[in-house]
């Protein structure tokens, strides 16, 4: 019953959902098969979704454009978008790809324009940057996102913590407040054994990094179990050989600290939350 109401509230929106819990190749050529035909005019989903199916196409040496000439743009959200997974994205759906960041409390907080610029939603929301002692942090500087909304009447919300750290750009002003930067969640903090602490998204973005420099990796994720113990979980054709891991492990100790045990599972396919999310970076340490 729950999935034809779902089917039911995309028919009345006039959009179509594609699961993210199949993304292997042989659903997504039906995908394609089903662009081509279907007059669709944007992609939305979650970042590492529409970069899994941007990879297959780059695989397949198609652009998505040319089966869907009525396709105008895409949107990521949800998850951090790197700036070489958008590139993929615009290059292999053939139009341009905007940013979005919001929240289901919240609905709609910031959207990149045309300069890359992510415009905070000012009409609806006001959004502020804290410190560990809540004190509101001037424009430039880093620290934890919160946001009041007095619009909800039926449940305002008043400095609501989101869990995002990130930063307001200089150049903002009371009317058009600029999101510079969004660097993870509070809960995603690197632990090390050194006393060193660091946000979870650096450790991902810089095994990330080495990784496609030198593999043909699908997705991964990276967990954390102890502090000096990491597993990498990947899905990919074929293994990583013993020169790409040790690749890994050396920028490991050059970007964190030296003496990191890291280890390599490849996967079928990796976990996903109810949400379809997955989630990239995980800290078992307290």
């Amino acid at each position: 019953m729950s999935y034809y109401k779902e089917r039911l509230k995309d028919k009345l929106s006039n959009r179509f959902r594609f699961s993210v819990f199949d993304m292997s190749d042989k659903q997504l050529a039906k995908n394609v098969k089903l662009f081509g035909n279907t007059n669709f005019e944007y992609l939305y989903g979650y970042s590492n979704a529409l970069t899994l199916f941007a990879k297959y196409l780059e695989r397949k040496n198609s652009v998505l454009k040319d089966n869907c000439g009525s396709l105008k743009a895409c949107i990521a959200t949800s998850e951090t978008l790197f700036e070489n997974d958008k590139k993929l994205l615009e290059k292999q759906f053939g139009v341009p790809v905007i940013n979005e960041y919001g929240c289901a409390e919240l609905g709609l907080i910031a959207f990149q324009n045309k300069d890359d610029k992510w415009l905070i939603n000012s009409d609806d929301l006001y959004v502020e940057i804290l410190d560990k002692n809540n004190n509101i942090l001037p424009f430039g500087n880093e620290g934890r996102i919160v946001i009041t909304s007095l619009y909800n009447k039926a449940h305002p919300f008043i400095r609501y913590d989101l869990g995002d750290i990130g930063t307001l750009s200089k150049s903002s002003t009371l009317h058009q407040p600029i999101l510079e930067s969004l660097s993870g969640r509070t809960n995603d903090t690197l632990n090390l054994p050194s006393g060193k602490t660091a946000a979870g998204f650096t450790m991902y973005y810089v095994t990330k990094t080495v990784i496609e420099d030198t593999s043909k990796i699908k997705e991964f994720m990276l967990e954390q179990f102890k502090l000096d113990t990491f597993k990498v979980s990947y899905v990919a054709d074929e293994a990583l050989t013993e020169v790409q891991k040790a690749i890994v492990k050396k920028a490991l100790d050059e970007y964190l600290e030296p003496g990191l045990t890291v280890s390599f599972e490849r996967k079928e396919s990796l976990e996903r939350a109810k949400s379809g999310k997955v989630k990239q970076f995980i800290s078992y340490v307290k």
